[in-house]
């Protein structure tokens, strides 16, 4: 049952430690708690009140000298909260003592005297990374965007403090310079295809001369250059180009593959030809050497015997020349005309036989009109009197 309830034991204390019906009603006053608090303070500083004094001492000297030492303890609890600082395992903190470089804190518990020293207390192996897109012209005087991201981290936190007043914009100053150069020496098809790698390449090496140059105390650990486009205004055309270039591009390939089928065949040829000139120049002093061997064991020949050598020359000849024609010649005795007979060409292809059999036959054997009696002595008689002519 509350203590304030209808029927409640009176003489139970209300909360804030009375009894109901006494002299105090209500919570303690909270000027007598400070009154109190300054008496317990100016016990311990010297400055407590005199006995005879009344409560309107209170208000004394020995008062003021202790609020003065409270103010004071303040601002030293204060002060310390904000000197003592804690660096974690991925940063370091740079401390400068009248505005002089003073030293580099590790991690762990530390401490430094503001307002005297100021302190830069930066994450140096965190990825940062850095955007960038712009127009740009390319060797070959195409404007197209390039995107890229750069990404860097602090390696060293005192030239990053020190040196430059605004290290990652003069990054962003740098990065724009080092794209535009790369860029600019770099034609659109490059650009625009396989020649963003080595693009990219170029540019970390030198924005990070750049950036050594200020002593930035910033290093670059990659740089990637993302697809570059034509900008939207000049898309129409800049695909144009793109168009005449690739018809270009097939036209090329179309005649480099004619003509790499059309070279070796030329070529084929004229190898052919030089090897049947080489066959036939071969085949002509090869049988000249032949008729020269065989002339030169013919005049062996005819020294040993004149008569047979001169008659079987002769055959030969008429052999190879009646060989070539298809007219037969019959001869009969002295004073009788030579008669020509037609169409005994005729004769020769009713044989069925071919041209090497006929002249053989022709030559071999002599045709003549049964009429007229021929012997062997007749025969012989008329190739003489031929060769006497």
């Amino acid at each position: 049952m509350a203590w304030n309830e209808p029927g409640g034991n009176s003489n139970n204390q209300d909360p804030w430690g009375g009894r109901k019906g006494g002299g105090r009603q209500g919570p303690p006053d909270l000027d007598e708690a400070f009154r109190k608090l300054q008496e317990s303070l100016n016990g311990l500083f010297g400055g407590g009140k005199k006995r005879g004094d009344d409560d309107s001492g209170r208000s004394g000297g020995g008062g003021g000298f202790g609020l003065l030492f409270v103010g004071l303890g303040l601002l030293a609890v204060v002060w310390l909260y904000s000197a003592i600082y804690v660096v974690d395992e991925q940063e370091q903190a740079v401390v400068l003592r009248f505005g002089k470089y003073h030293e580099t804190v590790g991690p762990g518990l530390n401490i430094y005297f503001p307002p005297i020293d100021r302190k830069f207390q930066e994450n140096v192996t965190r990825e940062r990374a850095y955007s960038k897109q712009g127009a740009m012209l390319t060797e070959d005087e195409n404007i197209i965007e390039v995107p890229l991201t750069v990404q860097y981290r602090i390696s060293n936190l005192q030239d990053f403090v020190l040196n430059v007043d605004q290290p990652e914009v003069s990054l962003q100053h740098a990065t724009d310079s080092a794209v535009r150069h790369v860029v600019g020496s770099t034609e659109m098809d490059q650009v625009l295809t396989e020649g963003r790698e080595l693009m990219a390449s170029e540019v970390r090496e030198r924005l990070q001369r750049f950036l050594d140059n200020y002593r930035t105390g910033i290093t670059i650990t990659q740089v990637n250059i993302q697809s570059a486009a034509a900008p939207r205004e000049v898309q129409e055309a800049f695909d144009d180009v793109i168009r005449a270039r690739e018809d270009e591009q097939r036209e090329k390939n179309q005649a480099e593959s004619y003509a790499n089928g059309v070279i070796p065949e030329a070529r084929g040829q004229a190898q052919r030809l030089l090897e049947e000139a080489n066959g036939y120049r071969d085949e002509v002093i090869a049988r000249a050497q032949g008729e020269a061997d065989r002339f030169t064991k013919l005049v062996a020949e005819y020294r040993k015997a004149p008569e047979v050598t001169r008659e079987r020359l002769y055959l030969d000849t008429m052999q190879e020349m009646m060989s070539n024609t298809s007219k037969v010649l019959v001869t009969g005795d002295k004073g009788q005309n030579n008669l020509l007979y037609l169409p005994l060409d005729k004769m020769i292809d009713s044989r069925g036989g071919s041209s090497s059999s006929s002249s053989a036959n022709s030559s071999n054997s002599t045709t003549r009109d049964p009429a007229v009696p021929l012997s062997s002595d007749m025969s012989q008689r008329n190739l003489r009197t031929r060769e006497g002519r």
